[in-house]
């Protein structure tokens, strides 16, 4: 989810090899890096936090370590794969965006074998690994997940707006993962978790595809509704409808006796908060409100999941 400036003829026809310079002599230090980076490293941590709130909430009780770091250790490597393919997927596109012109692909210091490698031996390693140490519903999906983001819904950005509907579909399942990892079922309880994830990508992103709306159109993407463009505030407008259904459905873990009354007062003023940023940006859409949106969402989940956990735990004791 990113920003910037139009893209040259001559960049959309090169090969991103010709895009930036290569470097040949890279600094031990400075390649781990750049392998660091395709891992996206603070989307699959925040996506390995939500996996263990799942993992602990379905554990309850009987929640061990070692179940655990199993838990994060495939799942993790599913995250590194994701992240490496879809930059080698994107790589052509990251090429004309000045948020991503400085990745690993586009600015050459990591050749696209090297890129695709990785992505593949980390997807192959992540499933084996939840198969054998895990159990075969996280493996299985896991491996939806990698599909839905890599097969559907990455190519379906160039397309349609539609795809941020698909894409928070992957996005919102690592709370599952870690669900189903600790023994729980599908059922209400992961469904919650679940619907949580799923509305507040929306706020959030639709924060982030106006800030970068530029930066999307130089590089053929369609993140925000067609009829954005000619109507001022109706990207703030869905915000603040994801954010009201979220503030409702924030309340569902409290009916499931997942946690209780601290959790739902939480719940209540996080999510009223992030529903007046949104409330702001839809009055007035700027840098400012949008950026307010980001900020609160950056807020909103964290301290959500970590009253949710520990309301639980209160319960359990």
């Amino acid at each position: 989810m990113s920003s910037l400036g139009p893209a040259t003829t001559d960049v959309s026809a090169a090969p991103v090899e010709s895009v930036r310079p290569q470097v040949h002599a890279k600094a031990p230090a400075t390649r781990l890096a750049d392998y660091a980076e395709l891992a996206k490293p603070r989307i699959a941590v925040m996506a390995l936090v939500t996996v263990a709130v799942g993992y602990v909430l379905a554990a309850g009780e009987n929640w061990s370590w070692a179940g655990l770091l199993h838990a994060l250790g495939g799942i993790g490597l599913a995250a590194i794969a994701s992240g490496a393919l879809n930059q080698y997927l994107e790589r052509q596109s990251d090429a004309r965006m000045t948020r991503t012109e400085n990745r690993p692909l586009p600015a050459g210091r990591l050749s696209g074998n090297e890129v695709l490698a990785v992505g593949i031996i980390s997807a192959i390693v992540s499933i084996a690994w939840l198969v054998w140490q895990v159990n075969i519903l996280t493996a299985v999906i896991t491996s939806l997940t990698l599909v839905l983001y890599l097969a559907i819904y990455t190519p379906m950005k160039k397309h349609s707006s539609l795809a941020t509907t698909v894409g928070a579909v992957p996005g919102a399942l690592p709370p599952v993962l870690g669900w189903v990892a600790a023994g729980g079922s599908l059922d209400s309880g992961a469904l919650s978790l679940f619907a949580i994830l799923f509305l507040w990508q929306f706020p959030h992103f639709l924060a982030i595809a106006w800030l970068c709306r530029d930066d999307y159109e130089a590089a053929g993407m369609k993140m925000l509704p067609r009829a954005a463009a000619n109507r001022p505030g109706l990207t703030g407008l869905m915000g603040v409808v994801y954010a009201l259904a979220l503030l409702v459905v924030s309340a569902w873990p409290r009916q499931l006796g997942l946690a209780g009354d601290a959790y739902l007062a939480a719940a209540i003023v996080l999510g009223t908060g992030y529903l007046a940023a949104a409330i702001r940006f839809w009055w007035s859409e700027s840098t400012s409100t949008a950026r307010g949106v980001l900020y609160a969402s950056l807020v909103h989940l964290p301290l959500l999941l970590a009253a949710m956990t520990w309301d639980h735990f209160r319960l359990l004791n």
